[in-house]
């Protein structure tokens, strides 16, 4: 495509203006090739005819949606107009003061102060990618220190401009950002001492100029150090080329530096007085400009500031009186007043006032300094010659030594500076910010100006070769075939000013020359370059000055001072006299050697870009042309070392005017600074989604998008060498993007046209349609009252009213008779059938008489059937689930008779451990006999010892040894005792079941016997029905009062219905617990036996273990403490020699009560067998038809059966409980005896099998079920006798099983009533067992009114906080605890230390317990988790010491067992304090770690993610966009902050977290949340559109539906986004007419003044559709919200915390209730 292509009608270009620069117009005709004119016009409506060169037309403008761009690349016109317009539309209408320029960073001075650099901007820009956010000083530094941090490489940042274009404040920010993000850890303040640097060189080597209130006079390099974490360990400064002339020579309205005007300003206060200085109006040096006074600076206020960065530095107060002593002396010495004596000499009175105050505060000699300031003493070969000088030859003589002092004193202070900052540590990298002079052309340009522009042509020459870099690296790293780019190159002008025989070589040579002069150094430069090198011209009309041509623009220098400026010389008579000098700072500034005040001049060689003629004359390498020379190299080597970032300050116009923008001088400031080198070298690339509506529907079809890419370029761009297709990225030519912009134009103008056309076309139809149907309406009624008026008279009207009336009775006489005729046609067919009818049915009634009588009979019977088998059924599930509860709790029991045998196979382990023991020391034993043998050898008298002990060990085992075995023959004998009485026991059992086991197999074998006479037993059960019927008027009593119950079983018959059809499912389990029962009985005996021989075992190893007084003897205590690490062994032996003792003596009692009920049993077994025999025809019967029921049923009632035997026993117990109750009013010593009675008495009743230690309790198990069984017999054969009164068998059954199931169902209620019962009972024994045993021991006997405390030692402090502080994970703890279960025990042992009344062990305790939830914290800082449980606990801690404390305001809740459980003794309300401060503590940390976790999603989540997909639309971005600082890996969405926000709650309610705590750290989130987003918001102008604050918004909404699911909308969180949604709307409303201003007034009440004005200047239209807000609307804005009185501050404060309170909520827990899991390892706890 040609570019002449472009120039077609709509289309706008810039023309050359005089006032603007370039002037935009539009192209009103299209443009031809060949034509001679272009045919534009101007934007005030001015036609024109532009005369225009073909080969050379004027720029194209930039679409409007390119304008305002962040990045000047981004634009497709890459000219100088288009970069000046992007700059004024940012700079004066979005009042955006940094734009980039692909790697250089542009600064407009505003003039003004922007809140846009607090520290809240330093932390938004912290961390982000550089294209991510608005360009600002900040994001450069933030590269800068990023890159350092990535690849270990130092960075320079390099500043430079024009004076007043803000380079110092620019280079101030940075320093500044670095200083906050990289603070350390040290006490040092380094970053301090880093910043304070500034104001000192500031105020020493600033001054204000015509264009600058605080101009840098020389240049500064920066180093600022960092260690391995990349923090800052110090810095080191580096100066060039002071302006010392402007000591004694400032222009009019300029001034001297400010140190000077500080001084004079506090010259009043006492320590100053000595100085005897005035006010600045009173030197000739500070009065020279004739300004002395800076508008709104106060001079006083400065210096105290200069005194306290000073201080900082660590300069003390002598040191600063040196330094200002020196520089009073140099007010003085410029008010010396030099008469002339004739023309050819000068003299200076000894009597001169500030000659002697010049003299005194040096501590000069005040004759030779009078004499030879007007004098110069001249040595040749041969004699010396003192000459006399003129006045003015004087004056410049006193000038050139203020100027010597004044250079001295300036490098004074950056070398102590420097030392100050040095670090003692290693540096790891470096960041160097160089504040440097740009490039400068005045009126009169002179040596000042010559040596600043030839250091910016060497910035400008490494800035090209980086530029050139970084863009071969994007061209290979997209693998795009690199070919060469011209750009300019500077080398010849660097060459002709420092080659050999250049400007800078001539100028020394020249110096050389004792009679040199600027005219003769002129000439050889005429000689040498004039019409031989093309960069340096003579200007036609003038003989002293000569042009060089910079690559910026051409300067003309006069030659007038070079020579004088380039020596820098000072008479050595002068220097000798201030060596001379006593004041001992004066005289070390003139030595000989002076120290060096780089530290780098000695470590780093300097090799110059070209090599220099050198002369081995000292005064040669001593002029200040080759100094600066030196140094600058020193620079370039330095700067090409590290990774150069470049900021470019630009000045927008001379009369310092805020945000005013002269195009003049902002242009002259681009091509100066690089800028527009920048754009022109700098490649393009765009990603090419924008232009998917260029696509046709066969290209997006394909599924490969680079291929889709190449086809829509072949066929947009017929050109293939105006683009080119890298890896990831396609590169542009210029002009091409513009090119895709207007074709994109033209397809949505076509589009918008098209639409427009078809809704105008609707809208004309149904406006069309709308008239049409109005008009034929109109028309009817018109035609319509036509018609009547022309036939309507008073004849016709006559005759048509009678013909009506005639009508009317015809055709009513009609009606009627048809009328007549059809009644009377249906009265006749409604008789006939209607007595077919009722003899049908009345047949059909005959018919069906009987059925329905036989059917009534039959359903009754059915339903009645039905009835009685649902409730059979029920019941049977009824009797099957209690029966699960009865296995239940026989499976209980077997758990804690497996819980004994364990433990008795623990203690006999351990009784084997013991034993193990006793071996390891008789082998130590052994060992040590041998060791001694060894020893025998080294001496006589370790051999007797040895011997002699050894003796007496063997003694001591063998008496060991003998009580041994006494004991063994002991134990034996009581052993078989024991035996003989357990065989005895035994073997009546056993006779016992064999019995049992007889009968049975007599009753299986009677059982098949009759199965044969299976008829006649049928015929037998006949008679005794009838027999049975006489009893049937008994039971038809009985029936009369179960009627009363029936009304209330038919309302349970429809649930019993439904249940019937889960009855075959039941059957099933009814039939698998058969077999589990039988499975049970099995096990049961198996575990019988291996009872009986474990116990056997125990017993006879706990009968044959030795003597424990013998024992410990043996033992160290070591050992014993080794033994006794359980805890629990020395007590479990105790406890099994008791219960040895108590089962001997219950034996006997047991086994007389055995035999008795065993008679009994036998008794009632001889008197049921004639009944059984009967029984068993009645089971034959119903074998085969319902076995499993009948099993069933005969099971659960005789478990039923037991109920009895435990109502009695529950009765017992309750009588028993108030005998013990009066006991113990009266008797507290016997109430031991009766709890461990009622104890026992309760466990035998309860678990029979829990005493399985005694062989007896199996045989009574057995006896147990033997009686079962026979009361079992006993109820179904009275029950069968009394069900015969039905006409079947199976009736009686199912009568006695609803019977029986009844029963049951009162029974197992009464049996639940009394397990609670039971249950409450052997609670109150424990804890009245445990009350005896402490009031036995050292508890006050009113100790028994006290429960909820922990008994504790307090040598186990320790371990309570290790195990329940320290050691406590929150992770599979909280799941089963009640909330604050930790903070709760912890209590109870202050409950404890309290009743003791003891003060130490309390406040031991409080201190421990404190000091171990600060080091948890501390060791968990970052653990979420932890941290939410340990302030819950610290919470609930705290409430449970209020609510305990006995003040009343926390008593309200309580329980009155709460109030019993008050403290008694101490006031802990100074720990509630410090719990209080403690718990506020952790709170914040908590806070800061989700803060920490949540913060880097809400900017990805909040703002980049597209929650509603296909909203957004894509602009084309520019180098900064190009390559990522850092790939972001992790993509949060909004999504991801739901998932964390609903992690934070979950764990907080897991934690048990109080929800008045849960809603503060949620609204505390929420805030942190919007004021991010908002921040970043303010900080991307990208962000600022309408769609956009559709996403915003969008995002917001699940926001707050999160919090109704969480329900917490009372939390106020939602409140802390009205900001964000505020700004979202901001974004979305209409912002045209003077309303929309006035309702954003109204609405936008959260947000300050500056917030409203900076998201409407940012506001950013994403298609051509949108419209930008204009300055105007902003300014109305503005003006209506002047009156509004809020903070001016752009950015939110992320790092603010809402007041946290912590409401008292009392404890619902009862601290009696509460028991310690066996987890936690405390087992060494009471429960009191």
């Amino acid at each position: 495509m040609a570019l002449a292509e472009l120039y077609t009608q709509y289309n706008r270009v810039w023309i050359p203006d005089n006032e603007e620069v370039w002037q935009s117009a539009e192209i009103t005709k299209n443009y031809k090739a060949g034509d001679r004119f272009l045919h534009v016009q101007l934007e005030d409506g001015t036609e024109l005819n532009y005369p225009v060169d073909p080969a050379a037309l004027p720029p194209l403008r930039n679409p409007d949606i390119l304008v305002g761009e962040n990045d000047l690349t981004a634009l497709s016109y890459l000219h100088e107009p288009a970069v000046l317009h992007n700059l004024k539309v940012r700079f004066v209408e979005s009042k955006l003061i940094y734009t980039y320029s692909g790697i250089i960073l542009v600064a407009i001075n505003p003039y003004k102060q922007l809140p846009i650099y607090g520290d809240a901007i330093i932390h938004a820009y912290s961390g982000q990618n550089m294209g991510d956010m608005d360009p600002h000083i900040f994001a450069v530094a933030e590269e800068a220190y990023k890159q350092m941090a990535r690849n270990n490489k130092n960075q320079s940042i390099i500043v430079s401009g024009e004076s007043g274009a803000g380079k110092t404040v620019s280079a101030r920010y940075t320093m500044r950002y670095f200083a906050t993000v990289s603070k350390s850890s040290s006490n040092a303040h380094v970053e301090d001492k880093v910043l304070a640097s500034n104001p000192i060189t500031e105020a020493v080597g600033n001054a204000k100029t015509t264009r600058n209130d605080n101009s840098s006079r020389f240049g500064k390099y920066t180093e600022i150090s960092f260690d391995q974490s990349y923090q800052i360990i110090g810095a080191n400064m580096r100066t060039y080329l002071l302006e010392k002339s402007r000591v004694v020579f400032q222009s009019e309205n300029e001034r001297n530096y400010h140190i000077f005007y500080q001084l004079c300003a506090s010259a009043m206060q006492p320590e100053f007085k000595h100085l005897k200085l005035g006010s600045a109006e009173e030197f000739n040096y500070t009065s020279m400009g004739g300004s002395t006074v800076i508008e709104g600076v106060d001079d006083r206020a400065n210096m105290l500031e200069t005194q306290k960065t000073f201080a900082l530095l660590g300069l003390k107060v002598d040191f600063q009186m040196d330094v200002f002593k020196m520089l009073a002396a140099i007010l003085h010495l410029g008010d010396v007043e030099v008469t002339a004596v004739g023309d050819e000499r000068s003299s200076i009175s000894l009597e001169d006032k500030h000659l002697n105050i010049f003299c005194e505060l040096l501590d000069l000699n005040c004759n030779k300094m009078a004499q030879w300031l007007c004098h110069r003493k001249i040595i040749t070969t041969s004699e010396t010659v003192i000459k006399p000088m003129t006045r003015a030859q004087a004056v410049n003589a006193r000038d050139a030594l203020a100027k010597k002092i004044y250079s001295h004193v300036f490098d004074f202070i950056v070398e102590r500076i420097n030392q100050a900052l040095q670090y003692p540590g290693k540096q790891h990298t470096f960041i160097g910010v160089l504040d440097i002079y740009g490039f400068e052309t005045f009126d009169v340009n002179s040596f000042e100006q010559f040596c600043i522009n030839y250091a910016n042509e060497k910035l400008q020459q490494q800035f090209n070769l980086h530029v050139f870099k970084l863009e071969q690296e994007e061209y290979m790293k997209e693998d795009i075939p690199w070919t060469l780019i011209d750009f300019y190159d500077n080398q010849p002008v660097i060459d002709l000013i420092e080659a050999k025989m250049g400007i800078l070589e001539l100028l020394d040579e020249e110096c050389l020359l004792p009679h040199g002069t600027d005219e003769n150094w002129l000439q050889k430069l005429y000689n040498n370059f004039v019409n031989k090198n093309a960069l340096f011209e003579k200007p036609r009309m003038s003989n002293t000055s000569f042009i060089v041509q910079h690559f910026a623009d051409k300067v003309e220098y006069k030659c007038e001072g070079f020579l004088e400026k380039n020596r820098d010389t000072v008479h050595e008579v002068l220097i000798e006299i201030l060596k001379e000098s006593k004041f001992h700072l004066c005289a070390n500034f003139f030595q000989d050697n002076p120290v060096s005040v780089s530290p780098f001049s000695s470590t780093i060689s300097i090799k110059s870009a070209r090599p220099v003629l050198k002369s081995p004359n000292k005064q040669l390498r001593m002029t200040v042309g080759n100094k600066f020379r030196s140094s600058l190299s020193l620079l370039m080597v330095t700067l090409n070392a590290t990774t150069p970032h470049y900021v470019r300050c630009i000045k927008p116009n001379d009369e310092k005017l805020p945000f005013e923008f002269d195009s003049k001088r902002v242009a002259q400031q681009l091509r100066a600074c690089g800028v527009l080198e920048t754009i022109r070298i700098s490649a393009q690339s765009y990603p090419s989604s924008r232009y998917s509506i260029l696509m046709t529907q066969q290209e997006l079809s394909l599924n490969d998008k680079k291929q889709i890419c190449k086809t829509v370029l072949q066929r947009l761009i017929q050109d293939n060498n105006q683009y080119q297709f890298g890896r990831t990225k396609i590169f542009f030519r210029a002009g091409q993007v513009a090119y895709l912009e207007k074709l994109r134009s033209d397809k949505l103008r076509h589009a918008c046209i098209t639409i427009q056309k078809s809704v105008r076309g609707w809208l004309q139809r149904k406006k069309f349609l709308r008239i049409k149907q109005a008009a034929t309406i109109i028309q009817q009624y018109f035609r319509g009252q036509r018609t009547v008026r022309q036939a309507i008279t008073a004849r016709t009207l006559k005759e048509t009213w009678a013909a009506i009336i005639i009508q009317k009775y015809c055709r009513g006489y009609l009606v009627r008779r048809l009328f007549q005729l059809i009644h009377v046609a249906t009265v006749t067919i409604q008789a006939y059938t209607r007595g077919f009818l009722a003899r049908k049915k009345y047949r059909k009634m005959l018919e069906e008489h009987k059925a329905v009588i036989l059917q009534k009979y039959a359903r009754a019977w059915l339903a009645r059937r039905r009835f009685q088998n649902i409730r059979r059924f029920v019941l049977n599930i009824q009797l099957s689930y209690r029966v699960q509860q009865l296995q239940k709790k026989i499976e209980e029991q077997s758990r804690e008779n497996h819980g004994l045998l364990e433990r008795l196979t623990n203690l006999a382990s351990t009784h084997m451990n013991d034993m193990d023991t006793i071996q390891k020391l008789e082998l130590d034993l052994e060992k040590l006999t041998a060791q001694k043998r060894t020893s025998e050898e080294k001496g006589k008298k370790h051999k007797e010892d040895s011997e002699q002990k050894i003796l007496k060990l063997e003694n001591r085992n063998k008496e060991l040894q003998e009580q041994k075995e006494t004991l063994e023959i002991k134990l034996q004998e009581k052993t078989e005792e024991m035996k003989e009485k357990m065989d005895d026991l035994t073997k009546q059992l056993f006779n016992d079941v064999q019995k049992e086991e007889n009968q049975r197999m007599i009753l299986e074998k009677n059982f098949q016997n009759q199965k044969q006479d299976y008829e006649k037993e049928i015929e037998l059960l006949r008679g005794e029905i009838k027999i049975l019927k006489e009893e049937k008027t008994q039971l038809q009593h009985q029936v009369q009062q179960e009627i009363v119950i029936q009304d209330g079983l038919k309302v349970e018959v429809g649930q019993l219905a439904k249940q019937a059809q889960k009855i075959p499912e039941l059957q099933k389990e009814i039939e698998l617990l058969q077999t589990q029962k039988l499975d049970v009985e099995k096990q049961a005996q198996s575990q019988k036996r291996e009872l009986r021989e474990k116990m056997s075992e125990v017993t006879t190893q706990l009968l044959e273990s030795y003597d424990l007084e013998d024992v410990r003897s043996r033992l160290s205590t070591e050992d014993l403490e080794h033994l006794n690490e359980d805890g629990e062994l020395w007590f479990a032996y105790e406890g099994l020699k008791k219960a040895t003792r108590v089962l001997e003596s219950h034996f006997q009692s047991q086994k007389e009560i055995y035999e008795k009920e065993i008679e009994g049993l036998n008794f009632k077994v001889e008197h049921l067998s004639q009944d059984i025999n009967h029984l068993q025809k009645l089971f034959r019967e119903e074998n085969d038809i319902n076995d499993g029921i009948r099993l069933e049923v005969s099971r659960l009632t005789s478990e039923n059966l037991v109920i009895p035997d435990l109502k009695q026993q529950v009765s017992e117990l309750e009588n028993q409980k108030l005998d013990l109750e009066n006991r113990l009013q009266e008797q507290t010593v016997k109430l031991k005896e009766m709890s461990n009675r009622l104890h026992y008495e309760l466990e035998e009743d309860k678990t029979q099998q829990r005493t399985n230690e005694a062989q007896n309790e199996t045989d009574i198990k057995e006896k147990e079920r033997l009686k079962v069984t026979t009361q079992e017999l006993e109820g179904l054969s009275n029950g069968l006798m009394q069900d015969e009164i039905q006409d079947e068998v199976k009736s009686k059954i199912k009568q006695e099983t609803t019977r029986l199931t009844v029963e049951n169902m009162d029974l197992e209620e009464k049996l639940d009533m009394k397990d609670r019962i039971i249950k409450k009972l052997e609670d109150q024994i424990k804890t009245l067992t445990k009350t005896i045993e402490k009031t036995e021991a050292h508890v006050p006997a009113l100790s028994k009114e006290f429960i909820g405390m922990m008994e504790y030692k307090k040598e186990d402090e320790e371990r309570i906080i290790q195990n329940l502080i320290l050691d406590l994970k929150p992770r599979g703890v909280v799941v089963n605890m009640i909330p604050g279960l930790p903070a709760h025990i912890l209590f109870m042992c202050v409950r404890y230390a309290d009743y003791l009344n003891d003060a130490d062990m309390l406040k031991s305790f409080m201190s421990v317990t404190i000091d171990g939830i600060k080091q948890v914290v501390k060791e968990h800082s970052e653990d979420f988790e932890m941290l939410s449980f340990w302030l819950s606990n610290t919470y609930y801690f705290l409430n449970c010491l209020k609510q305990y404390s006995g003040e009343e305001e926390f008593m309200k809740c309580n329980t009155p067992r709460q109030n019993k459980n008050c403290l008694k003794h101490f006031d802990l309300s100074e720990y509630r304090q410090i719990l209080s401060d403690l718990a506020i503590r952790i709170y914040h940390q908590f806070i800061i770690v989700m803060e920490n976790n949540i913060q880097p999603m809400i900017v990805p989540g909040m703002l980049e993610y597209e929650s509603l997909q296909g909203i957004s639309g894509l602009k084309p971005t520019g180098f900064r966009k190009r390559s990522s600082s850092i790939d972001d890996t992790d993509t949060y969405t909004m999504t991801s902050i739901l998932q964390q926000l609903s992690y934070f709650y979950s764990t907080m309610c897991q934690n048990g977290l109080d929800s008045e705590l849960l809603k503060q750290a949620v609204k505390q989130l929420f805030f942190l949340i919007g004021a991010i987003t908002l921040n970043s918001l303010f900080l991307r102008k990208d962000m600022c559109s309408c769609r956009k604050g559709m996403q915003i918004r969008c995002n917001i909404s699940y926001l707050e539906e999160w919090l109704k699911d969480k329900n917490l909308q009372s939390s106020n969180a939602k409140e802390t986004l009205e900001p964000l949604a505020q700004a979202a709307w901001l974004l979305q409303v209409k912002k045209i007419t003077e309303d929309d201003a006035k309702e954003i007034c109204e609405h936008c009440t959260s947000l300050s003044t500056v917030q409203i004005v900076k998201i409407l200047n940012s506001y950013t239209p994403i298609d051509d559709f949108e419209k930008r807000v204009t300055p105007a609307f902003v300014r109305k804005v503005q003006a209506m919200l002047n009156n509004r009185e809020d903070v001016p501050q752009l950015m939110l404060d992320t790092k603010y915390l809402f007041q946290v309170t912590f409401p008292f909520t009392p404890s619902p827990h009862a601290l009696e209730m509460i028991q310690v899991p066996s987890s936690f390892k405390l087992g060494f706890l009471t429960r009191v």
